[in-house]
C-alpha cells in the first residue's frame, strides 16, 4: 500500500490524521522544502500540500510534476483557497488533452 502525507499549517491538516493519513505541520518555507525533499525520499506516493506552503516552493514542486511517484496535490488551507490547486489541475489537463476543457463562457 502507498502512503500518504499531508504538509501544512496544524490547523489546516490535523483532520487528515483522523482518516490515516500522515501529517507533517510545518513552518518556514525551508523547512517546508527539506520537508518535501524528505517525504519523495522516503518513497511517499501522494502528498498533499497547502496552497499557502506551496505558493512560495513552486519551483521545488514542479520537479516532480513530470514523474508518476509522488503525486503532489494542493489543497485549500484553513484560511481559504489562493486559486493555485485549481490552477495546477488545470494546466495538467490542457498538456494532457492539449485544450482547456474546463473553460468557461463568460
Amino acid at each position: 500500500m502507498h502512503k500518504i502525507a499531508v504538509v501544512g499549517d496544524k490547523d489546516s491538516i490535523l483532520g487528515f490524521k483522523a482518516i490515516g493519513f500522515d501529517i507533517y505541520p510545518t513552518g518556514e518555507k525551508e523547512e517546508t522544502v527539506s520537508l518535501l525533499e524528505s517525504l519523495v525520499a522516503e518513497g511517499y506516493a501522494l502528498i498533499y500540500i497547502t496552497e499557502d506552503k506551496a505558493y512560495g516552493i513552486m519551483d521545488e514542486i514542479s520537479r516532480y510534476r513530470n514523474s508518476y511517484f509522488p503525486a503532489i496535490i494542493l489543497i485549500p488551507g484553513s484560511t481559504g483557497s489562493l486559486g493555485l490547486g485549481k490552477k495546477f489541475v488545470k494546466e495538467s489537463i490542457e498538456k494532457a488533452v492539449g485544450a482547456d476543457i474546463l473553460a468557461q463562457d463568460d
